[in-house]
């Protein structure tokens, strides 16, 4: 992940929820836009440094390690 600040990946927020992992994200981070999303949604295939993209399950806890991108 050259050239990004902070980070690149945090697998200690696996199993928390999605809200609480990402206001922790963006408080450890504040370069950095944490995104909840439900596993499976589309997204884009850029790779930008001011992104997190944070997936969680139907119940809302975090099922993957977030990670900048």
């Amino acid at each position: 992940m050259s050239g990004c600040r902070g980070k690149s990946s945090l697998p200690e927020l696996v199993g928390m929820t999605g809200r609480s992992a990402s206001v922790t994200i963006e408080r450890e981070n504040p370069l950095v836009d944490a995104i909840v999303l439900l596993d499976g949604t589309p997204t884009t295939r850029d790779f930008r440094c001011d992104r997190v993209w944070v997936w969680v399950n139907s119940g809302g806890v975090v099922i993957r390690s977030p990670r900048i991108g």
